[in-house]
């Protein structure tokens, strides 16, 4: 199984993943089926690959790497028609080297000449947003949610090869002048607006939302995208920015056929787009995390509890052999689902399981400082792993 934090997990997925791709499907399927695995909305539910990818055992970011890999990988064989994965990982990499703002420290440091291993590099970066202008309530929410202009702009590189000059700049502008005037004809005003905003601005890279200064669709650059890939996804954020408990009133339906009408999109589209952006919210708001913020610690612990839970999956063996190897902690364990331990008791059952993860690279996250808030976390699921020798020492 591919794990997307390991070093050298790109080209373990092409090793793994002999995936299909239809080089005669046209824009419009192609940009749906993206749409589909929620890559558009920034919240992704699969990966847009045939055969499909199980994403089960990945945290947020880990599935974020693989959609945004794969992504480039069809926007490449859809341009070129071309499924050439040594030429794909170059022209990716010579794409994000332009890309990259100059003097950027981290990439100055990459010291490997692989090329997989550069890639691997920028999509670790990209896939985060920038966390410091979002305020620390906010901060663990790090997805970024622009991830598709990355896609737009490779799109261009193929094309041209070359990103145009301030093209990165004038989509995040549209972007954020778009979002801001839907905002502004939004009925009803939401709890979740401004966050929102915070998340996109967070995902931002070459301008900033307090220097958008568009007051009307007239004034937007519109004409500057000719593509429809960016119309579409430029009409998608816009519907997203309105949606609002399922409800879309007239004249927010206006603004969005006043959009298509200036891009020159299909007023089937633009129904469509609605109908898409109700269904994907709807069936999966109870997992968006702006949706879901309005008590940030239950999800702090909801986030954080399942990426340890991944981390217990993936470990599971290796963790129950040396927890099953110790008989002490075993009792202890057994005792504490019947009864409270002592405090004397807690610290061995601490000491025990700390020594465990030590000599476990991928649970060493339980020695960092802090780390050992997340142990009710782990032992909340020990019972799970091991549950026929819990049952032999509830008996003794």
């Amino acid at each position: 199984m591919i794990n997307p934090s390991a070093h050298g997990w790109i080209d373990k997925y092409f090793v793994e993943q002999k995936s299909l791709f239809d080089t005669t499907i046209d824009g419009l399927s192609f940009y749906k089926n993206i749409r589909a695995t929620g890559f558009i909305y920034g919240h992704i539910i699969a990966i847009n690959s045939n055969p499909k990818i199980d994403i089960s055992q990945w945290k947020s970011d880990e599935i974020s790497k693989i959609a945004l890999l794969t992504t480039l990988l069809n926007v490449y064989r859809y341009t070129n028609q071309d499924n050439n994965s040594e030429e794909f990982i170059k022209k990716t990499v010579a794409f994000y080297k332009e890309m990259t703002p100059k003097g950027f420290v981290l990439f100055d440091k990459i010291m490997s000449s692989n090329q997989s291993s550069k890639l691997e590099s920028y999509i670790n970066e990209r896939v985060q947003t920038n966390k410091d202008i979002i305020s620390k309530n906010f901060s663990h929410i790090v997805t970024n949610a622009l991830l598709f202009v990355d896609v737009l702009a490779f799109h261009q590189y193929l094309q041209k090869d070359a990103i145009p000059e301030k093209y990165l700049k004038r989509m995040e502008e549209t972007i954020m002048s778009i979002v801001s005037l839907a905002l502004k004809v939004k009925t009803i005003k939401s709890q979740h607006d401004d966050l929102l905003i915070k998340l996109f601005e967070a995902s931002v890279r070459y301008t900033k939302f307090s220097k958008v200064n568009i007051q009307n669709l007239e004034e937007l650059p519109l004409d500057y995208f000719t593509n429809d890939l960016e119309k579409y996804y430029l009409l998608d954020l816009a519907g997203i920015t309105l949606w609002n408990d399922g409800k879309v009133e007239n004249d927010e339906v206006y603004f969005l056929h006043k959009l298509a009408e200036q891009m020159k999109i299909s007023n089937e589209f633009v129904n469509g787009s609605i109908d898409a952006t109700n269904e994907f919210i709807v069936f999966h708001k109870k997992e968006i995390q702006y949706f879901n913020y309005s008590n940030p610690v239950k999800h702090f612990y909801d986030q954080t509890t399942t990426g340890v839970q991944v981390l217990i999956k993936r470990n599971q063996k290796r963790l129950t052999k040396e927890i099953s190897e110790s008989k002490e902690l075993m009792k202890l364990l057994a005792k504490s689902t019947q009864k409270d331990l002592s405090s004397e008791e807690k610290k061995k059952v601490k000491k025990q399981l700390l020594d465990i993860c030590k000599s476990i690279p991928s649970l060493t996250i339980f020695l960092l400082p802090g780390g050992g808030l997340l142990l009710p976390i782990l032992i909340k699921f020990i019972p799970q792993l091991l549950p026929s020798a819990f049952n032999e020492n509830l008996e003794d």
